[in-house]
């Protein structure tokens, strides 16, 4: 855990000035100390994380090589440390060991854990997320969860984008989005408002991703009826404006992962060194976009 600063203060800033804070996923371990090197050369407070498909399907290895590496590598001062994605139920519609994964992350010092019953019946959300937020908290670990769906990881094919958006499928409900923080006392949400993740398997994970939007007015009814940080999954391929306009409407936290694990990749077909310093640069060029170059010494005020 940050001993320099608290994710739930930074987060709590952030939200009030509608900065955004930055979540790159790790994909493979070499992409901690670039991540890191990017953040800190342009004083900007992000987070790196790490996901059950980042684990799985790529090169991330292990919830503790992952925390190893980031200690190795991490400026505390810009960075924090976070799990991403645990779902109660996986993209084959299998049951996960959710439980075993949270806990390993909160012994491996993670600043911030999600939990994900996206998958479930709300009531089964609640009382799972619950659950989270009570032992999370107990060791003052911030707890994000999910409402909604944030298509594409699923193992199905998903329906043409334009559909996905035109219909709101997936879409957070916005009574729901209420109802849900209330009850769980959850700290951060993620919303479904029309981005939609990067593939996970096959030959469509080296591939593009679709342009996506964001229904912006839909965004600004989550803001005023949760109150709390919301956060964007699924941040690679977003139209820019979209982001920007997002950022204002309540998007406290954008996840970014098919982006610059493609440019590791890409990087790796040369050599790690090549590798890295693709990630650096487009971790920088992220940081420009979000405009947010600095935000450590706005957000530490």
């Amino acid at each position: 855990m940050n001993p320099h600063m608290k994710i739930s203060d930074i987060m709590k800033s952030a939200y009030e000035k509608h900065i955004v804070i930055p979540a790159f996923n790790i994909a493979y371990l070499g992409m901690v100390k670039p991540v890191s090197d990017a953040l800190s050369e342009c004083r900007t407070i992000g987070i790196i994380e790490v996901s059950r498909p980042d684990i799985e399907n790529f090169g991330a290895e292990s919830i503790g090589a992952v925390a190893q590496k980031y200690r190795e590598f991490a400026d505390l001062r810009f960075t924090f440390l976070h799990l991403d994605h645990v779902p109660v139920i996986d993209e084959n519609f299998l049951p996960v060991n959710w439980l075993a994964m949270i806990h390993e992350a909160i012994e491996h010092g993670f600043d911030s854990v999600m939990i994900d019953g996206s998958r479930l019946p709300f009531t089964e959300n609640v009382k799972i997320t619950k659950k989270v937020v009570e032992i999370a908290h107990a060791r003052n670990v911030c707890v994000e969860a999910e409402l909604g769906s944030v298509l594409g990881h699923e193992s199905i094919p998903l329906p043409p984008y334009e559909e996905i958006f035109e219909k709101k499928i997936g879409f957070t409900d916005v009574e729901h989005a209420k109802k849900f923080v209330e009850m769980t006392g959850v700290d951060w949400l993620s919303v479904s408002v029309g981005s939609i993740h990067g593939a996970i398997s096959g030959a469509a994970k080296n591939q593009k991703k679709v342009t996506a939007r964001i229904d912006i007015e839909h965004l600004e009814k989550l803001m005023k009826a949760t109150g709390i940080p919301l956060v964007l999954h699924g941040g690679t391929g977003i139209e820019i404006d979209f982001i920007r306009r997002a950022i204002k409407a309540g998007i406290t936290k954008i996840n970014i992962g098919t982006e610059i694990r493609q440019a590791y990749e890409q990087g790796l077909k040369i050599d790690e060194n090549v590798a890295q310093e693709k990630v650096k640069e487009k971790v920088k060029e992220l940081i420009e976009i979000y405009q947010i170059q600095g935000s450590a010494d706005i957000l530490l005020k």
